[in-house]
C-alpha cells in the first residue's frame, strides 16, 4: 500500500487536537503543524503524533504550502482540527492507497457540516467539498487568504465518503473567526474590486443572506439556517467596511 501523511494544522485547538489525530491513526505519519498554539496544543501533538513542527501563522494557504513539502511521503491527507475522518471515509482511503489510479492525482471530499449543535442540511453548505487527499509534488494551494483551494496539476477524483466537520465552539468565539476572515478577504478582493458604492455595502450583503437563507433553503434548518445567513451577509459587509478602510490606510 502506498504510504500516507496526514497533515493537521493547529492554532489553539487543545478541544480537538487528541479527537482529530485518533481519526487519522491510520496514516503512516501524522504530522502537525503548530502556528505557537498557547493553550497546551503543542505539547499533546507532541504526545500523539509522529511529528510537530512550529511555524508562525500568516493565512491558512500561506501555512498549508509550507507544511506539504515536509511530508515525507507521496500521498498527504490534509485534515483541520476541527474535522475528523470517519471510519467509512478511512476505509475508502485505505483502499485508494492499495490499488491508485496514476492518472488521478488528487481527491475531493464532501463535508458533513455541524453548527450550533446541529447538522446543517441546506444553508449553502448542502454540497460542500474541498480537496484533501492529494499527491504531495503535483498539487499546492492558491494564494488566498480565504476561502482556498488545492490547484492540481492532473485529474481530480471524488470520494464517496465524506468528513465529519464542526467548525463551532460558541457563537463569539465563530463570530471572532468570521471577522478575521473578514479581513483576509478584504486584501484578497482590493485586487478585483473598483470603486466602492452602496452596491457593495447595501445590495451584496443583503443578497449574501437571501441566496443562503431563500436560495439554498437556509429557513429549512430553523434558527441555524437563519443565523447562518445573518452572518453571511455580515461578513460581506464587514469584508467592503474592511476594504474601504484598507484603502483609506485605518484599521
Amino acid at each position: 500500500m502506498n504510504k500516507l501523511t496526514a497533515i493537521i494544522p493547529t492554532g489553539n485547538e487543545i478541544h480537538n487536537i487528541e479527537a482529530v489525530i485518533a481519526s487519522v491513526n491510520f496514516a503512516d505519519e501524522v504530522l502537525v503543524v503548530d502556528s505557537f498554539s498557547t493553550d497546551g496544543t503543542f505539547e499533546m501533538a507532541e504526545k500523539l503524533a509522529t511529528k510537530v513542527i512550529r511555524r508562525p501563522f500568516d493565512y491558512p494557504s500561506s501555512q498549508k504550502n509550507w507544511a506539504i513539502p515536509q511530508a515525507k511521503n507521496e500521498w498527504i491527507l490534509l485534515v483541520d482540527a476541527d474535522e475528523r475522518v470517519t471510519p467509512e471515509l478511512k476505509a475508502e482511503i485505505i483502499e485508494i492507497l492499495k490499488n491508485p489510479d496514476s492518472n488521478i492525482v488528487a481527491y475531493w471530499i464532501g463535508r458533513i457540516n455541524h453548527f450550533m449543535g446541529k447538522r446543517v442540511h441546506y444553508s449553502g453548505w448542502r454540497n460542500d467539498s474541498v480537496i484533501r487527499l492529494f499527491k504531495r509534488d503535483f498539487c499546492k494551494y492558491e494564494d488566498k487568504h480565504v476561502h482556498e483551494e488545492i490547484i492540481a496539476n492532473g485529474i481530480v477524483g471524488k470520494l464517496k465518503n465524506k468528513l465529519y466537520h464542526n467548525t463551532y465552539v460558541s457563537l463569539d468565539k465563530y463570530m471572532d473567526k468570521m471577522n478575521r476572515y473578514a479581513t483576509w478577504q478584504a486584501k484578497d478582493y482590493d485586487k478585483k474590486t473598483g470603486t466602492l458604492t452602496p452596491y457593495h455595502f447595501i445590495l451584496k450583503p443583503l443578497w449574501g443572506f437571501f441566496k443562503h437563507y431563500i436560495v439554498q433553503s437556509g429557513f429549512r434548518d430553523g434558527v441555524v439556517g437563519l443565523t447562518i445567513g445573518y452572518i453571511q451577509g455580515y461578513v460581506v459587509f464587514m469584508r467592503y467596511v474592511k476594504l474601504w478602510l484598507l484603502r483609506k490606510g485605518r484599521e
